[in-house]
């Protein structure tokens, strides 16, 4: 039977897909074809014959073997291998070969956008928001050819995004998925404000300086502890540039949300105290380094500066450190000691 194989042999070099592939895909998908003919025989193999442009169907037939004693039922035994390509198998076997090479040059199409975004998970890369009509809940982000999908988990709340317009997005993930590679990116990942940073920021590329902690309530607030390296360096200086440029670079591309660099600590007290930051704690006493558990001392002004809007300053503080930050007074605790230093004299004096 006629099939233009050098033509498609030729086609698929163009798709980067090697002969052996192909013809083992199309040997395959014709042998699945013949078996749904009328008559076809159980077992059956396809041979491809490239310099000729045909194929063939060899097909076996099954001998039934004779009964034993010792095995009564015996397994059936193959004939020799006849030509049973079907007479009117043409149509069919270009309809297989088409839908073969289609699969095949999707799959290597797949291939290499697997390939070139399988380097891009855990980086900032700019796209253009593509609304599509029957998905309403995610965005499509189009990155060159290919679309990535941001979810409504990954999206800011509040911030919209305009059909056309040019935004930058963290790849969380690449796999495949079974309608090919699914790259899925994110506005609201903590991970995203580090990498607007070091493009901002030569002293965190060249390792001067650290981002050791980042918490993030995406859309409202930031907090970002950092740490120099190198002797000399200001860490929140490098952070936020000479009159406040990197910082401000890195705010444009996340609208209205607010952005704390405080020094990160190896002394958890004074990890505590520079997270609450902009409060200003005059102490903080460990209770459990076990637990983790803190209590900040703020002045009665400052209270609700180091709480924060529903208490966001506080939870951010507790998230970039990782320790239960409990806030008190200042003064009530001024006033209890010294209450307490009163009474112990009482005692001494008695």
């Amino acid at each position: 039977m006629e099939l233009d194989l050098a033509g498609m042999h030729q086609l698929a070099a163009g798709q980067g897909i090697d002969p052996e592939t192909l013809d083992a895909a199309l040997s395959e998908a014709l042998r699945l074809a013949y078996l749904k003919t009328p008559h076809a025989a159980k077992h059956a193999r396809v041979e491809l014959d490239p310099r000729a442009g045909s194929f063939t169907v060899w097909a076996q037939d099954e001998i039934p073997g004779e009964p034993t004693e010792d095995d009564p039922h015996p397994a059936p035994t193959l004939g020799e291998e006849y030509d049973d390509t079907p007479h009117d198998f043409g149509r069919l076997a270009a309809a297989t070969a088409r839908q073969v090479i289609s699969q095949l040059f999707r799959k290597a199409e797949d291939d290499k956008v697997f390939g070139a975004f399988s380097g891009q998970k855990g980086k900032l890369i700019t796209g253009i928001v593509q609304q599509d009509v029957k998905d309403t809940s995610n965005v499509h982000v189009a990155v060159g050819d290919v679309e990535a999908l941001l979810p409504r988990r990954e999206q800011v709340p509040g911030e919209r995004y305009r059909h056309g317009e040019r935004i930058r997005v963290y790849v969380v993930n690449v796999a495949r998925g079974l309608k090919g590679p699914e790259i899925v990116v994110s506005r609201s990942h903590p991970e995203l404000v580090r990498r607007l940073f070091e493009r901002e920021v030569p002293e965190l590329v060249s390792g001067a300086v650290s981002i050791m902690a980042i918490a993030r309530e995406a859309g409202a607030r930031t907090k970002i502890a950092v740490r120099a390296n190198t002797e000399g360096v200001n860490p929140k200086g490098a952070l936020i540039g000479p009159g406040g440029a990197r910082v401000r670079a890195v705010m444009e591309n996340l609208g209205p949300e607010k952005i704390d660099i405080v020094d990160w600590s190896a002394d958890p007290a004074k990890f505590v105290a520079a997270a609450l930051s902009p409060a200003v704690a005059t102490g903080v006493q460990v209770i459990s380094e076990k637990n983790k558990t803190a209590i900040a001392f703020i002045h009665d002004d400052q209270l609700s500066l180091a709480i924060g809007k529903e208490g966001q300053n506080a939870r951010l503080a507790a998230k970039l450190t990782g320790w239960k930050i409990g806030i008190e007074s200042a003064e009530a605790r001024a006033k209890k000691m010294a209450e307490s230093a009163d009474h112990s004299d009482g005692e001494t004096e008695e």
